[in-house]
């Protein structure tokens, strides 16, 4: 059948899918625009599974907190081009998803793909709905939350360089006073990117790895092996101070870690969680 252009140019309003695509799914339909856009959705269902073993490294970090600052999110939705990352259709479609993870706080990721994103979608049909209308890879790939219980502290979101790493803080006190030393110590986590809060949250498989690492490398400056032990120790407590965020110098002024900065802007008040999502 014949399909009229203002049809056409209707159904990629509505669904942002190339001219072509359009004509097609109208055909397919007899006309029809809900069976077009039902064309649509199969035709990105087929189009995800064609594109499942390419890379998606570009994308957006979303990080979102709620009006009382007790829980947030940080989520990121991956493509395969800078080109798409940047539009505004990727961007918003990123966002809808915070929204509904901020809104809902799922467990896990698999949880929140099998959010509904509207009446007839889940999250994850969406997906695979966009990566037709869009022509590549979409992936939502990561997602965390921080939920603190109420009167136990907030939660700090922070998004850097243009959507390219998304960081939630947890601090233990609560008020719009201490909103700005969250985000300085968000900033922290997302230039210096700290493996865990302090030492006692360093796994035992990041503490054997980094021993067996300090004894290989005073074995192979030559040390004695009676002061293997204790200097791949004195090396350990090293990775604690650069690799843990109280214990790292803070960023911003030197004269203090990240626990004394704290401390420096109210007695009592340090950091008691953080999440950190980035592109690649």
């Amino acid at each position: 059948m014949a399909v009229a252009i203002s049809a056409i140019k209707e159904l990629r309003d509505m669904t942002g899918a190339g001219m072509g695509d359009c004509k097609k799914a109208l055909e397919a339909s007899g006309g029809d625009m809900e069976g077009a856009i039902d064309f649509l959705r199969k035709l990105g269902q087929k189009l995800s599974v064609k594109r499942a073993d390419r890379e998606a490294k570009e994308g957006v970090v979303i990080a979102l907190n709620s009006h009382n600052r007790n829980k947030g999110i940080v989520l990121k939705l991956s493509c395969e081009t800078d080109f798409v990352a940047k539009t505004d259709r990727f961007i918003d479609l990123a966002k809808s998803f915070a929204e509904i993870a901020l809104q809902k706080t799922p467990a896990t990721l698999e949880a929140l793909l099998a959010l509904a994103y509207d009446a007839d979608l889940t999250i994850m049909q969406k997906i695979q709905e966009q990566t037709g209308v869009m022509g590549e890879k979409v992936e939502l790939a990561s997602y965390a939350s921080i939920v603190t219980a109420a009167g136990q502290g907030q939660v700090i979101p922070y998004i850097h360089a243009g959507y390219r790493a998304g960081v939630l803080v947890a601090l233990n006190l609560e008020g719009t006073d201490l909103i700005e030393a969250g985000k300085n110590v968000a900033m922290q986590v997302a230039a210096m990117k700290p493996v865990a809060l302090d030492k006692e949250g360093v796994s035992a498989e990041i503490i054997a790895r980094e021993i067996e690492i300090g004894k290989e490398q005073a074995r192979a400056d030559g040390k004695p092996e009676a002061m293997i032990e204790k200097i791949a120790m004195g090396k350990l407590n090293a990775f604690y101070k650069e690799s843990t965020l109280l214990n790292q110098v803070y960023v911003k002024d030197k004269a203090f870690t990240v626990a004394t900065y704290l401390q420096s802007e109210k007695k009592g008040l340090t950091a008691t969680a953080f999440k950190h999502i980035a592109l690649g």
